[in-house]
């Protein structure tokens, strides 16, 4: 039955006017036995005329095309009687038939044709044109879409959205339907994609017992899974049992037993670490321990070349032009003479000028070197500072979905690694120890590496605190830049930063050079920021909106991201008949609008809005730059919306993707973006939002990564007192990770 808020709409598929065959994404129009017809979208795959559909869902309102039902799943029929099953036939939905081979289908069968059709292929190779292995193909087709529908009608008994089932075929086939029966909890697998809580419903109304070892194993990995999101690597096994109790309600000794279990097929690896028993999921285990045992390699690596040292050090001195420190000297000395190499330092400490010294230092010495970064935006910034181009990891290592779902695959390995002599890592503070590990096993045995970031920021989202540790660990030669250059210390923002980040309170209410301090209490900062981005940046300073990036620490309340969105949208990009949008939840997406993917798609196509100039392809056609992949935190604007098939076109630094609507969960607008968000970019002007916060995010890295993501100008907008709050909090919580002791201890197993 449907929810409170949602109703049923019945009829007979009249025509279908878009469907995406890779997701299911359909726009058909449904004519009811009164006559009314409506469109109706949602993931409908292999919907064809003549058969019988109950959308649930509910109405919306389409900027071009009106009213318009948005079905969240459907109960779908094969039509009966011959005139339908023809209608149904003809459509070309059965690759194979055609409207000719309809009509003589289904006058030879009838009402029976379809059954004829899954059931008795050879029956059909006895009709003129149509051979024994033609029968074969379309029988297999037509079994392989009917057992998609018969998955989506289960699923959809229990509100499980389409999408999941459009996973779970393509990963089982015709087995989805008894293989989900069987275990629900496939659902909730990094394959598919699901919420715990939506398989463990499902598993509860298919009568499964709550102490079921299907139930209690896939809960002790979800508890995993979800902490991965939190930073941790691993969790204590004694946390680990208790809080998996806690979630399904179950006593921990059963937990204990289905832990064994999975131990023994290593689908939980544990391990003592620093004395406590360590559950692991086996891929970041192993991830872990490759890393160290790598990094470990490298930092042991005899020195070499130190008898060029001076003069590659004159080379890079006088080809830059610059006057190094002594630190930056030694920077250049180690990068010369070892494999690894740290480079570390807050803003205007020389970081850049160093990267560029080691760069120039190793094209001399004929090194081909690879630079790269853990995001877009970052490697946009690095190609920008060095003059050199930059990848970002995922693009460097050829990052894609596995097969079956459950992760991402790269390229670049041990049997294909790069091609390079040394790789330069930038922003390594965002590096989790999953990508670390990948970009570990891709680089040649002898190749030289720099990391390069400032280990006072945020640490990574995903998880470990991989450069914390490593630094922590002291096993790499560490260069950590102190001085503040004259160039940069001038800058009120750098100051600012180097302070907070000492613990010291910036005098904010200075307000002059390149920071603004403007007092505000928490209901006033959203109103004040919409006007300096709207009216008083672009107008007084000639600074305009797109190059304004609001940040917040939250998502929260009326100073985080949530609300100064929607009030910048409707600032920045008001509503308007000229303009495409499309309704997504209770969010408008509009040509024009800022955008951010918060989710890595390896898989989506861009390319380039021009050919390259002169460049043809094998054809003879314009070369055009075409690629995959857009990740978590790329930035880009809504160009266009096709009013047909409702697909959106983002300008991301100059890749085009396409976005169809139900894959607009991936999207967020990004007038406003968190602190974590920004991590690894620059800005022109940033503006950041000092108003209500949970305690969890009343933290000085946090606060010291949003001030030094602002370039020209920074202007916060809030209370001194939350500001002090966040300067005086060195809280920052804890991750349960081991690389630093693997590094310490040397305890690292043969993989």
């Amino acid at each position: 039955m449907p929810e409170d808020n949602q109703t049923e709409l019945r009829g007979t598929v009249d025509s279908v006017l878009f469907t995406n065959p890779e997701n299911g994404y359909t726009v058909l129009v449904l004519e009811q036995e009164d006559g009314q017809q409506h469109t109706v979208t949602g993931c409908l795959p292999f919907a064809s005329p003549g058969e019988r559909i109950t959308a649930v869902g509910g109405w919306i309102h389409h900027a071009a095309y009106g009213r318009q039902f948005k079905a969240d799943y459907a109960r779908r029929s094969v039509p009966e009687g011959a005139d339908a099953i023809y209608e149904y036939l003809a459509s070309h939905i059965i690759r194979g038939i055609g409207p000719a081979t309809a009509a003589m289908i289904v006058e030879k069968f009838g009402d029976s044709s379809l059954e004829v059709i899954e059931e008795h292929p050879e029956l059909l190779a006895k009709l003129r044109g149509i051979s024994f292995s033609k029968a074969q193909d379309i029988s297999r087709c037509y079994r392989q879409q009917m057992g998609l529908r018969r998955l989506m009608e289960l699923l959809s008994r229990y509100n499980i959205r389409p999408v999941h089932a459009m996973a779970l075929y393509r990963l089982y086939g015709e087995e989805a339907r008894d293989r989900v029966r069987e275990n629900p909890y496939l659902l909730a697998g990094d394959s598919v994609g699901a919420s715990f809580e939506e398989a463990d419903n499902l598993a509860i109304q298919l009568g499964f017992d709550a102490d079921a070892p299907e139930r209690v194993s896939a809960a002790i990995q979800f508890e995993l899974l979800h902490n991965l999101g939190n930073g941790h690597s691993f969790i204590p096994r004694e946390k680990l049992i208790a809080a998996t109790a806690q979630l399904i309600e179950v006593d921990a000794g059963t937990v204990e037993e289905c832990l064994e279990v999975l131990e023994e097929s290593r689908d939980v690896v544990t391990e003592t670490v620093a004395g406590r028993q360590a559950c692991y999921l086996l891929r970041v285990w192993e991830a872990e321990q490759y890393t160290a045992k790598r990094l470990l390699a490298m930092a042991e690596a005899e020195p070499s070349g130190e008898a060029d040292t001076a003069a590659a050090l004159a080379r890079a001195a006088g080809e830059t032009g610059i006057r190094y420190s002594p630190l930056q000297e030694r920077a250049l000395a180690l990068a010369a003479s070892r494999q690894l190499l740290v480079l570390t330092g807050g803003p205007g400490t020389g970081k850049t000028t160093t990267l560029r010294g080691i760069l120039t230092m190793f094209h001399r010495q004929g090194r081909n070197t690879i630079l790269c970064a853990p995001t877009g935006r970052a490697a946009k910034r690095m190609t920008e500072l060095t003059g050199c181009e930059a990848y970002t990891v995922h693009r460097l290592l050829g990052a894609s979905i596995r097969e079956d779902g459950a992760g991402v695959v790269f390229t670049k390995d041990e049997d294909e690694p790069l091609e390079c002599d040394a790789v330069i890592l930038d922003e390594c503070s965002m590096v989790d120890i999953l990508l670390i590990s990948a970009l570990l096993r891709a680089m040649p045995p002898e190749a030289k590496l720099v990391l390069v970031g400032d280990g006072d920021q945020l640490p990574s989202v995903g998880p470990g605190n991989f450069f914390q540790e490593l630094i922590r660990s002291g096993v790499a030669e560490t260069v950590a830049l102190t001085e503040i250059f004259r160039q940069s210390a001038g800058s009120r923002i750098i100051l600012c930063a180097h302070q907070i980040n000492r613990g010291e309170m910036p005098p904010l209410r200075e307000n002059t050079g390149d920071l603004f301090f403007l007092r505000r209490k928490p209901r006033d900062i959203p109103d004040t920021i919409v006007g300096l981005c709207r009216d008083r940046l672009p107008g007084k300073m000639g600074i305009p909106p797109e190059d304004i990036q609001v940040l917040s620490p939250t998502r929260l309340y009326e100073a985080g991201t949530g609300n100064l969105n929607a009030l910048l949208q409707n600032a920045l990009n008001p509503k308007s008949e000229e303009k495409g949008e499309r309704l997504f939840g209770d969010r408008v997406f509009r040509v024009g609008d800022r955008v951010m993917q918060v989710r890595n798609n390896y898989d989506i196509p861009w390319q380039a809005p021009f050919p390259v100039p002169g460049m043809t392809d094998a054809s003879g056609k314009p070369l055009l730059v075409k690629g995959t992949g857009i990740f978590n935190g790329d930035i880009g604007v809504i160009r266009a919306l096709d009013p047909r098939s409702e697909r959106l076109t983002v300008d991301f630094d100059g890749r085009l993707a396409q976005y169809t609507p139900d894959m607009l969960y991936e999207l967020e607008h990004a007038y406003a973006i968190t602190v974590h968000k920004a991590q690894g970019s620059e800005y022109r002007a940033v503006i950041l939002a000092l108003g209500k916060l949970p305690p969890a995010l009343i933290s000085r890295a946090l606060l010291y990564t949003g001030v030094t993501r602002a370039r020209e100008l920074l202007i916060l907008v809030g209370e001194e007192e939350t500001a002090a709050r966040m300067v005086a909090s060195q809280r920052q919580a804890g991750r349960y990770t081991g690389l630093r002791w693997r590094l310490n201890e040397g305890a690292v197993a043969a993989l």
